[in-house]
């Protein structure tokens, strides 16, 4: 353990019988003395982020202000990887690499919380249409809680040895970013880390609290579309036809034995039907229907079974209303949008969340579940390197907030809501002492 001068001093002048944890409580608190310094700075960091926001491979002014902040810290940056992504290397002698990474895009969202700083930025989305934009799922916070954490560890550079590889990634939101960059060789043209750390806010934690999962974290994601074919006609002569529509009814309610029938109730999965369009008149029954569907899951041989059973049933169902093989329906699955599930290596998750108590206080470190929503953090783990990983969870909701959902039982803004509202200036902070802190740890060994 490297310790600094002020605390070196004050342990000999509390004798040689000062416990290891009461040095270690010294430290938080010169840790949280320099993070409420910098402050300042990282909250005009965020509003600048916060109001200028950009989508999924659209980040290059996103890229370049993390590329900027980086070079400032004295880091040796590469820009424009992996599309707008950012890599920034800092290598302070012999030891382990850590590598610490936040996403940099935003969502389409026009933003309505009413805060003076909310963003008013509109663009053109991939299908030509004027979208706004905002960060409906705290990726500004991620940003700004990797810099101040960046900015931290080169200021306590005495105090670790190793090498520091911080990274911004672009397309989140879309699955695309890690792949694109683990694509490019992030993992060989950069030092393969030890570790890997992330963080992500959460809308129903109160700031100034984290949680930390161990294992499963966050899930398996899939988009998938059926379209269904049938035989159209005259809405009065359904005879004549074979109603697509009929076909689409019968195959969402069909999907939905898949979780409840085929595969084992202990293991958790989704299959929602999120989008059904067909038809175009009243009296007109159409030559097909589009399914939209998002499957969700932990273990990668239930998201096959999903997949599988998919296929099966769509095809059953057509062939028993008697269409011909021509007219069979067609499943595509998005996998260049497919992202694999988070899983927390175990030990990796432990260290971290005996880190950030140590920081923060075991009564801020909190208990919490898995969840259904998807993160291409995952993929960084199911490298050929088998790198371990661990995502906590960072607590965003204004603790007033918390605690008055809590009493009348009305539900806060979640995550990609247009109003979704962090309590931005203790959600940093707390960020940043925490992700300081796993980090110098796992620096030395702990």
């Amino acid at each position: 353990m490297r310790l600094t001068k002020n605390t070196i001093a004050l342990a000999l002048t509390l004798g040689v019988t000062t416990s290891l944890s009461s040095i270690f409580s010294v430290q938080a608190l010169e840790l949280s003395d320099s993070v409420a310094q910098a402050m300042p700075k990282l909250e005009k960091l965020y509003l600048h982020l916060h109001q200028n926001p950009e989508l999924s491979y659209q980040e290059k002014a996103t890229g370049q202000r993390m590329a900027k902040e980086l070079s400032k810290l004295g880091f040796e940056v590469t820009d424009n990887y992996g599309g707008y992504g950012v890599v920034g290397i800092f290598e302070n002698g012999e030891g382990p690499v850590v590598m610490i990474r936040a996403d940099t895009d935003g969502l389409p969202i026009i933003e309505e919380t009413g805060k003076s700083y909310a963003s008013t930025v509109t663009t053109t989305d991939v299908a030509g249409k004027t979208v706004g934009v905002m960060h409906g799922c705290g990726h500004d916070i991620h940003m700004t809680s990797m810099i101040g954490a960046a900015e931290q560890l080169v200021k306590q550079k005495n105090n670790w040895k190793g090498t520091l590889m911080v990274v911004a990634q672009p397309a989140e939101e879309v699955g695309g970013g890690a792949k694109a960059m683990l694509k490019q060789g992030l993992f060989k043209q950069f030092p393969t880390p030890d570790k890997v750390l992330g963080l992500h806010v959460s809308a129903s934690i109160p700031a100034g609290k984290v949680a930390v999962v161990s294992g499963y974290a966050l899930a398996n994601v899939d988009s998938v579309d059926i379209t269904i074919k049938g035989k159209g006609g005259h809405g009065a002569y359904p005879h004549l036809t074979i109603d697509p529509v009929v076909l689409a009814a019968r195959t969402v309610l069909a999907l939905q034995t898949i979780p409840s029938r085929e595969i084992s109730p202990l293991e958790p999965n989704v299959v929602t039907v999120g989008s059904i369009h067909g038809g175009s008149k009243h009296n007109i029954i159409s030559n097909e229907v589009k399914l939209q569907l998002t499957l969700r899951s932990y273990n990668p041989e239930v998201r096959l079974q999903q997949i599988a059973a998919i296929e099966r049933l769509t095809k059953g169902i057509a062939v028993s209303a008697g269409l011909p093989d021509e007219l069979m329906p067609l499943v595509y699955v998005h996998n260049d949008e497919t992202v694999p599930s988070t899983y927390n290596n175990p030990e990796l998750a432990a260290k971290v969340k005996a880190s950030i108590e140590l920081e923060v206080g075991k009564a801020n470190v909190v208990d919490a579940d898995p969840v259904m929503a998807g993160e291409d953090f995952g993929l960084y783990g199911r490298t050929a390197e088998a790198v371990p990983i661990t995502l906590f969870w960072l607590g965003a909701v204004e603790p007033a907030k918390y605690e008055a959902s809590l009493d009348s039982g009305v539900s806060l803004p979640s995550l990609h809501s247009s109003q979704f509202a962090p309590d931005y200036p203790l959600a940093i902070s707390t960020g940043v002492r925490a992700m300081t802190r796993s980090a110098i740890d796992l620096f030395n060994g702990k």
